[in-house]
């Protein structure tokens, strides 16, 4: 998974962005396009999108409404548009931030640094008798020490993180094995019934991992 998607058709802006948070160990990539970024962002992942509003065909309102249809990943536009309203729009759209162009680099750096930490440096996620160390790899379940493998980790921390979200199968593919992994989507269905296995009272009527058939899965 990308940590960073940076979606701006400024190429010096875009660029300048990246290398400064590449320069904080950030894994970026870059979109000149809506159409790009969504792209990227279905194939990838990303922990934090920094959005543009002005760019060609697809504006970044769309890619905004569009990206949370699926996801509940942390949006900050950064966007010359100082309106009110725009604002207000993008906040409604389900953006987290809005900052406004021209921004002062260590002011946006602040930011992305405080999301990180607040956001992905928790070392447990506990939702009702289910606990992840993430520090640790370690999943309890009722208080029982479950041995799961490493895929099986990274995916129920990605459900449980996005919790009450259906992500596409296609997402939780690519973001816990990789685009370019020689493993076949079936691996997620297979890892999914192991998951339910050792998290579920009743596996075969499962109330954590929830299917949405044609879709993903959700955590509940």
């Amino acid at each position: 998974m990308i940590d960073i998607l940076i979606v701006e058709d400024n190429k010096e802006i875009g660029t300048l962005l990246c290398d400064f948070l590449r320069k904080e160990n950030y894994m970026v990539s870059l979109a000149d396009t809506g159409e790009k970024a969504l792209a990227l962002y279905e194939k990838y992942g990303a922990k934090l999108i920094v959005l543009d509003i002005m760019l060609p065909g697809m504006d970044g309102f769309a890619v905004c409404s569009k990206i949370r249809e699926t996801s509940n990943t942390h949006i900050l536009i950064a966007s010359a548009k100082t309106e009110k309203n725009d604002k207000i729009k993008g906040l409604n759209l389900g953006a987290d931030d809005y900052i406004e162009k021209p921004y002062d680099i260590d002011i946006l750096l602040a930011k992305i640094n405080g999301i990180f930490k607040r956001k992905y440096a928790r070392e447990e996620l506990l939702e009702g008798n289910i606990r992840l160390n993430t520090v640790q790899q370690i999943l309890y379940v009722d208080e029982q020490k479950k041995t799961v493998t490493e895929k099986e980790f990274e995916l129920l921390k990605l459900l449980m993180e996005n919790k009450g979200v259906t992500l596409k199968k296609e997402y939780l593919f690519n973001s816990v094995w990789g685009s370019d992994s020689d493993s076949e989507i079936q691996t997620l269905t297979v890892h999914i019934k192991w998951l339910r296995e050792k998290i579920e009272q009743e596996p075969k009527k499962p109330k954590h991992i929830i299917t949405e058939w044609g879709v993903g899965y959700r955590f509940e």
